[in-house]
């Protein structure tokens, strides 16, 4: 036997999905994760699949693994103290950024503290031009005393981020080379070297969440290997990427910033094999966790990329799935502020203590605690036995504030669901004008733990073409970072017009973006076929931001300055609905994306019903603070075609699916719930 192993660590469970590469069986477990001890849960799992599946650790033959470490570093701004060279007279990068507030509407937001305070930049006097010409070189004298004051200041590590070092990365090579031999034991992080874009401030911080994450990263990385290793896990260990493909543990301990969204990327990567091989070709991803609820569009399979994605208070500026995260997650606490209105998240209870009604000693009233004192979970097992929810728990919980507000448990559990499912509604309606799309012509997909719980509420809201939940909802997550390809970006820097020859001058690049490519795909051991895609990042003359345009690579080697910009023009329109095509375009960087597959678990096909759906019994919940009588069906007992109206409730180890009133479940030939509001059935 041999296995391919997926897991995606969460901040209240760690999924596995385990596929047996000579039978195509896929096997699922769900388990607490374990913040307090980061590897043990794992650790526990192998021993548990071992026992009930007969895994054999050593038989592993492929194992990825997505965390939130990274960004949890970011988030809770517990990484270390770091100094920031930077060129003479731009120390203020950090502190200048964009001049936007957060919030446009509020006048009162504030914009973060940056991760390195400003008595820790320190400038060098240095110079490289906008051509890439050094105009002067580091001044050592300069920089020994930077560093002597930056080690007196208790800094461990210093991000070094010169001007216009997109163009030539000489000066900071310099630096770089200069601090370890002055002093071997500083960590050095250079912004040529994380992210090569242009414009100084995306690229410093995105420099800086690279040094400050690396630490605890990497302490992470080495803990989860031997932990593995012990356990006899011998193969490659892989790490999912915030661009939704692999790398090797080697590069992600050196490019830390490239997997501080891993997790979350690991989810829609799983979901658009999911709905594509199902023949969902354009869905919006719902991921609902423990702490969070992130949403994707995806379109034939393939999710939405671009740059600047939030990591907490900090947009960063590398290629990343657009994944949007809204703070209401199944354990996201209810709470009153101070002028007595009900607010949701974003303090989540985690996995420890978790909800309510989990039994673990939590007393603050969540979301899932929501769910369980309407009766709409927790009446047949969940978790795969990890979960037991404790309904009397959660009304006890809703109680308190229930009576602060004058009203009954059931009222405020429906007033909770009602605003997360608002919270989550004015994320995904920004997505949607981002990427241009119509929600009516888009299933949502509901995944995670509490995905299904919610996703009919939101889809509602949002005038969707309905809901699809797959058979394993709880675990896709996992499944991600199985099937995940093995995914690396190159980027070079052109700035200048669009022009005949400007685009022959850009052959030899290209052959150097396509040799590192290759090379990278070799150096992770992958030796069969793989995709080149190439794209530039254009614009009109005058435009503040690009827009990464899909390029033919032959129409650059052609000098077919015409072709170039026609798809820039159409690319424009696409997303504006207007193109000037007769303006001129400036294209600013050259982006190269290598993709090497990796083999996908078949979607197999469910045996057809022989008779109508019949549900376990009926229990009575509540829906807005409305009583109903509902059918509980367990999953297992649906088959292909059975067919039935809610409310109803729809229960499985993994995760638990909410029907509301006026909507219609019909379950198709590969399992999948696919759920659509009354008046758009057939």
């Amino acid at each position: 036997m041999s296995y391919r192993v997926g897991v995606d660590v969460g901040g209240s469970f760690t999924d596995f999905a385990v596929l047996n590469e000579i039978t195509g069986e896929l096997r699922t477990l769900k388990v607490f994760s374990r913040p307090d001890s980061p590897g043990s849960e794992v650790l526990w799992a192998l021993e548990t699949l071992a026992k009930r599946d007969g895994l054999d650790a050593t038989a592993i033959t492929h194992f990825a693994h997505g965390t939130t470490v990274g960004i949890n570093t970011v988030i809770q701004r517990n990484g270390p103290d770091l100094a920031l060279f930077t060129t003479v007279n731009f120390e203020d990068v950090l502190e200048i950024a964009r001049l936007k507030i957060p919030q446009m509407h509020n006048l009162y937001s504030r914009r973060p503290r940056p991760l390195i305070p400003r008595d820790h930049v320190f400038g060098i006097a240095e110079r490289t031009n906008a051509q890439g010409e050094v105009v002067l070189p580091p001044d050592p004298e300069d920089l020994a005393k930077a560093v002597r004051r930056a080690r007196e200041a208790g800094c461990s590590g210093i991000i070094v981020a010169f001007l216009h070092a997109y163009r030539n990365a000489e000066n900071e090579r310099q630096v770089r080379d200069m601090v370890f031999a002055a002093d071997p034991g500083m960590t050095v992080v250079t912004s040529s070297e994380t992210w090569p874009i242009i414009r100084e401030y995306e690229r410093t911080i995105t420099a800086v969440i690279s040094g400050y994450v690396q630490p605890r990263v990497a302490h992470y990385l080495d803990g989860f290997e031997e932990t593995l290793r012990q356990r006899g896990v011998q193969c490659p260990l892989l790490i999912t990427k915030t661009n939704g493909g692999v790398m090797d543990i080697d590069q992600a301990r050196r490019e830390c910033v490239q997997m501080i969204m891993s997790g979350t990327a690991s989810g829609v990567i799983g979901a658009g094999h999911l709905a594509m091989a199902s023949g969902f070709d354009r869905i919006i991803s719902l991921d609902i966790g423990g702490t969070s609820a992130d949403v994707a569009v995806i379109v034939d399979g393939v999710a939405q990329y671009g740059t600047g994605e939030l990591i907490g208070d900090f947009h960063i500026h590398i290629p990343s799935v657009s994944v949007s995260s809204v703070g209401q997650g199944g354990g996201s606490v209810a709470w009153l502020d101070t002028l007595g209105h009900l607010r949701v998240g974003p303090e989540s209870a985690g996995s420890s203590p978790g909800p309510a009604c989990y039994g673990r000693g939590g007393t603050k009233p969540t979301i899932t605690d929501a769910m369980a004192a309407s009766n709409l979970i927790g009446l047949l097992p969940l978790g795969y036995g990890a979960v037991s929810v404790d309904q009397e728990a959660a009304r006890r919980a809703l109680a308190r504030l229930a009576d602060r507000l004058g009203i009954g448990a059931e009222e405020l559990a429906g007033d909770i669901i009602g605003i997360s499912v608002s919270g989550m509604y004015a994320e995904i309606s920004a997505l949607i004008a981002r990427f241009a799309i119509d929600p009516r012509n888009f299933h949502l997909f509901a995944f995670g733990g509490a995905g299904a719980m919610l996703a009919c509420f939101l889809a509602q809201n949002l005038d969707m073409k309905g809901v699809v939940v797959p058979p394993s909802p709880g675990v896709v997550s996992a499944l991600g970072a199985l099937i995940a390809d093995l995914r690396n970006d190159f980027i070079h820097t052109v700035y200048a017009d669009v022009a005949p020859e400007t685009l022959a001058s850009l052959g030899p690049v290209l052959d150097t973006l396509e040799a590192a490519a290759r090379d990278w795909l070799q150096a992770q051991g992958h030796s069969g076929e793989h995709v080149l895609r190439l794209s530039a990042d254009m614009r009109y003359p005058g435009q503040s931001f690009e827009i990464e345009t899909p390029l033919d690579p032959r129409q650059v080697r052609a000098g077919d300055a015409a072709a170039v910009t026609a798809a820039f023009h159409s690319e424009h329109a696409r997303l504006y609905g207007h193109a000037d095509r007769s303006a001129g375009v400036e294209l600013i960087s050259l982006r190269l994306v290598v993709t090497g597959p990796t083999p996908k678990p078949p979607v197999r096909e469910i045996a057809a019903a022989t008779g109508p759906a019949v549900p376990l019994r009926q229990v009575r919940s509540w829906f807005a603070g409305r009583s109903h009588v509902t059918d509980l069906y367990q999953r297992t007992d649906l088959a292909a075609g059975h067919h039935f109206s809610g409310p109803a409730i729809i229960a499985q180890e993994d995760t638990t699916t909410v029907i509301p009133p006026g909507f219609h479940v019909q379950i198709d030939r590969f399992g999948n719930l696919v759920i659509a509001r009354e008046e758009s059935t057939t």
